[in-house]
């Protein structure tokens, strides 16, 4: 998918962590690093790295690596997650959640500024003189903070002055558009350069010629998807079919399934609320075969993103 991604144009490919059986990736810096190998020009992310549950430290060095494997093509996404399996696994406990993405987020920043780190915090031993290599080949890593509905998360990152990777999964983006606003707010106040700040908007996506076509064969794997999880969680799941889900193809809902041309329109739409400059959307959700993934890369770079592109001037 990486390569296709990239051969095709388009800008950034990321990977999450996640550390379960149904996933694949929970080494997820070392896949980055060996799709790094297999690619030229497109940007290589975390599409979270659970920040809480790692050692900083640790996260820095694999991504400065990755950073200068790729050629300076690395950036990295923290924040909390939406799982949990990462707190038991690695001897972390819910009860100090909050505190320990406060803690390991702000070891992380200090990390990208100093190659020579005195610090010392309550989860994480000392750091005396520690000399923290490699350095990466950009200056910094391009660094952002995952977002999901919390408002003091869009807070924080604005009051860091970090970029804002909001995830949006379904609804109307109007209910989201507070924590841009939110995040903006925070920023300005804190006295950050505002042009330098970017938002990105994530969410489940896919693409075929026609956006009925596109709904028909995305619903049954949208379904399997969501089963699966609501049942890990104890929560009721009740498969729609492709007819109550059409209307999800309109400017104002958040899903991104439909043509190239309806997804243009929401990104478009959603710019006008949020004001982000990246969008990525999750392909291969609930089973898709590769071939319709391959198909909705293609559709991403060489329809929908020359019609954003160009009414966006960019």
């Amino acid at each position: 998918m990486a390569k296709w991604a990239d051969e095709a144009g388009l800008d950034v490919f990321g990977v999450g962590e996640h550390h379960r059986l149904d996933f694949v990736t929970s080494s997820y810096a070392m896949l980055l690093a060996a799709i790094a190998r297999e690619t030229k020009n497109i940007k290589l992310t975390s599409t979270l790295s659970v920040i809480s549950t790692a050692d900083p430290v640790r996260v820095y060095e694999d991504f400065s690596t990755l950073d200068l494997l790729s050629g300076g093509r690395a950036e990295i996404i923290l924040g909390r997650g939406a799982f949990l399996e990462s707190f038991s696994l690695f001897g972390a406990s819910l009860d100090d959640y909050d505190k320990l993405f406060e803690e390991k987020l702000a070891l992380f920043m200090e990390l990208q500024e100093k190659d020579v780190v005195n610090w010392h915090g309550e989860f994480r031993s000392p750091l005396r003189d520690a000399q923290i290599a490699p350095r990466p080949a950009q200056q910094k890593l391009p660094m952002w903070i995952g977002v999901g509905g919390t408002p003091a998360s869009a807070v924080r990152a604005g009051t860091l002055g970090t970029n804002m990777a909001l995830g949006l999964l379904g609804g109307e983006p109007e209910r989201a558009q507070h924590l841009t606003n939110l995040y903006w707010q925070a920023a300005n106040e804190a006295g950050h350069d505002l042009s330098q700040l970017k938002v990105s908007v994530t969410g489940h996506g896919y693409f075929a010629e026609d956006g009925a076509q596109a709904m028909r064969e995305f619903t049954p794997h949208y379904n399997q998807y969501m089963l699966h999880f609501m049942k890990d969680r104890g929560m009721p799941y009740y498969p729609m079919t492709p007819e109550q889900m059409m209307p999800q193809r309109t400017d104002n809902q958040i899903l991104a399934v439909g043509s190239a041309e309806e997804l243009a329109e929401k990104i478009l739409y959603q710019h006008e609320l949020f004001g982000h400059l990246r969008f990525m959307g999750q392909f291969d959700m609930g089973n898709q075969s590769m071939a319709r993934v391959g198909k909705a890369i293609d559709l991403l770079a060489n329809k929908v993103a020359p019609i954003v592109r160009r009414a966006l001037n960019k």
